[in-house]
């Protein structure tokens, strides 16, 4: 059940809506100011992993979600596979060595301090709400509680805007961009998947290591390999 403060938290988000904004990216925004903290990003995640990027309050909170999702490693990740927060004050202590890919980018875009929430319903993973700070320090008693009270209502969100699609096969338009960018991804990995002779999971894992690997995000990887500019042949990639 929601607490007043996650229905005050969603209240305000119904007051700040403006056309050409979204819900999520308002909650985004909302948390920022709230907490005084650099950024914030919210990303969609299943089972099956990481599904994108939903809303983000800035470029360099934006690059980082992507990131995580190119790079398939991050607080964000690791959130929502433990199914409990990951709270990172210091991240040039403590990231190099577990996230060495996330860490260098972090570390170029200027953030110093990372506070990744996971979002769901018992076991079923639904998303993830991340912090970005420019300075070090952990989150105190009053700024967690507010956190968490912010993850509660991005879950919320998030699971009321996907009960209004017709189907639960579609995306609802306040989720859809960036994440309308899934379609070609899943399109691109059945693709790679086929001419590399690898199952699905593999087959982005060649893709995002690709994007990685040539400082890309996975959508313009992904692009490439549906307008049949970029193959991966045996499991090689090929221009």
């Amino acid at each position: 059940m929601a607490t007043a403060r996650v229905r005050q938290i969603l209240s305000q988000v119904l007051d700040q809506h403006r056309d050409g904004t979204t819900l999520p990216g308002v909650l985004c925004e909302l948390c920022a100011r709230q907490l005084l903290v650099t950024g914030v990003g919210l990303a969609l995640f299943t089972d099956a992993g990481h599904e994108g990027v939903v809303a983000a309050t800035d470029q360099t909170a934006m690059t980082l979600e992507e990131l995580q999702f190119t790079s398939g490693e991050g607080p964000c990740v690791d959130a929502s596979r433990g199914g409990r927060p990951v709270l990172q004050p210091d991240l040039a202590t403590t990231a190099p060595r577990r996230w060495p890919g996330f860490a260098s980018g972090a570390a170029e875009a200027g953030i110093a301090a990372v506070f990744a929430f996971p979002l769901q319903v018992g076991w079923v993973r639904v998303g993830v709400l991340d912090l970005y700070r420019d300075t070090t320090g952990s989150l105190d008693g009053e700024d967690l509680t507010e956190a968490l009270a912010f993850a509660d209502a991005a879950l919320a969100l998030l699971l009321d805007l996907q009960e209004l699609t017709p189907s639960a096969q579609d995306m609802h338009p306040n989720l859809a961009d960036p994440v309308g960018r899934r379609p070609e991804i899943h399109q691109a990995t059945g693709m790679i998947a086929v001419q590399a002779a690898v199952g699905l999971a593999e087959a982005l894992v060649l893709l995002r290591a690709r994007a990685f690997g040539s400082g890309r995000t996975v959508a313009e990887i992904a692009r490439e390999v549906v307008n049949r500019t970029l193959r991966f042949d045996n499991g090689d990639e090929q221009t």
